[in-house]
């Protein structure tokens, strides 16, 4: 199963390094390219099904993704939790204030320490975690202008967000019929909505961004998350996964 991921991640990868993106946009980052062997190993290993549940996040973040390949996968997490250490590359392109160190990066990803470090304590191992529940990011790519600004994937024009979009939707669609979840469940509202979009029939849900430049995420996101969870799963709020 988890080479009908890797395929239909190859298939995103191709997808979107064809798409262009006009200023503000002055950087596009790809870790489906440059740190591919890192996000395969994530297939690899944690992506055999089928799920449960999978936590749908926006894009990559600037200590997260963009350095580990890995959806919301701040170093820590990702060499030490999930156990996954293969080497990653750079983008042909760099912003200098937004350089990619792979695991060498020192900086925290605040919503991947959030969202994983909230999962670990919930489930205890990964392998329990990841036996029926998944985390993805709806759009592989990363923006930044020329400032060194984070550009999200819902500010680009119309055109290009249509493009992008559509690229995006049948990845997660495949994602899905993959992994045959009976939840999907956004973290943060742009992720909800775009699976409310791109798929039907499935149960679509949503729980509060852990990003810190979002006010609501610096007062006890994890027990706000909990409660949303067990509202929504129907799962006990001393276990939030008890769904799994």
């Amino acid at each position: 199963m988890s080479t009908a991921l890797l395929e239909a991640a190859a298939t995103l990868r191709a997808a979107v390094g064809a798409l262009r993106f006009a200023a503000p946009v002055a950087y596009v980052y790809n870790p489906l390219e440059y740190a591919w062997d890192n996000h395969a190993a994530y297939l690899r290993r944690w992506g055999a099904g089928p799920k449960r549940l999978v936590l749908l996040g926006m894009n990559p973040g600037p200590f997260g993704m963009l350095q580990t390949g890995v959806p919301f996968g701040d170093v820590p997490t990702v060499r030490d939790w999930l156990r996954l250490t293969e080497a990653v590359g750079r983008p042909a392109q760099a912003h200098p204030k937004r350089p990619v160190e792979g695991l060498a990066c020192r900086r925290v990803e605040v919503s991947g320490a959030r969202l994983w470090g909230a999962i670990a304590r919930w489930a205890g191992t990964p392998e329990r975690f990841f036996a029926q529940g998944f985390v993805a990011n709806y759009c592989p790519l990363a923006f930044l202008e020329a400032s060194g600004r984070n550009r999200t994937p819902d500010k680009l024009p119309v055109a290009e967000r249509e493009r992008l979009f559509s690229a995006c939707d049948e990845h997660l669609r495949a994602l899905v019929r993959v992994l045959r979840p009976a939840w999907v469940i956004g973290v943060g509202a742009f992720a909800a909505e775009r699976a409310r979009l791109a798929l039907a029939e499935l149960k679509i849900g949503r729980v509060t961004h852990p990003s810190p430049a979002n006010p609501a995420a610096n007062r006890d996101w994890e027990g706000a998350v909990r409660r949303e969870l067990c509202q929504q799963l129907g799962s006990r709020e001393d276990d939030p996964l008890a769904l799994l």
